[in-house]
């Protein structure tokens, strides 16, 4: 059997990688970004969440400091958003820069690989709410068949 290199090991593991097989990393990494925190801390850092007020959102992905996510994403715990934005900067979707000021300053940004996936994400978003009113009308259409 001959033998291969790291870079050949790689590139056969790449057309390896099937979602659809239970043992799969692309799985596990599915399943992380269909996360609707990742969804929503991707969109912020992407400056696609609600408008601020007084805020001008045009849509360039920005640095963020912990505070201004945590307020901009209503309902995340602490415990959730520190979690998940450590699963995001592990995955090298998102960088944490600290500056060394009294306090120390924090800041979150997507790196290009998180920033490629924001895009995808993006569409989703951009989708649901275009969709909402007609997935709400057949809810209710179907509550109603079924009760």
């Amino acid at each position: 059997m001959p033998t291969r290199t790291a870079a050949q090991k790689r590139t056969q593991a790449k057309g390896d990688y099937d979602a659809f097989l239970a043992r799969c990393p692309s799985r596990q990494l599915l399943d992380r970004i269909s996360d609707k925190w990742v969804a929503l801390i991707l969109a912020a850092l992407g400056s696609d969440g609600p408008q601020q007020p007084g805020g001008d959102c045009a849509g360039e992905p920005r640095s963020m400091r912990y505070s201004e996510l945590s307020r901009r994403l209503a309902g995340v715990s602490q415990k959730m958003l520190t979690q998940t934005l450590r699963s995001l900067e592990r995955d090298g979707l998102v960088t944490r820069t600290v500056t060394p000021t009294v306090p120390v300053t924090v800041t979150y940004e997507l790196t290009d690989l998180g920033l490629s996936l924001h895009h995808v994400i993006r569409g989703m978003k951009v989708w649901a709410e275009a969709h909402m009113d007609e997935v709400f009308a057949n809810r209710e259409e179907y509550d109603t068949h079924i009760a």
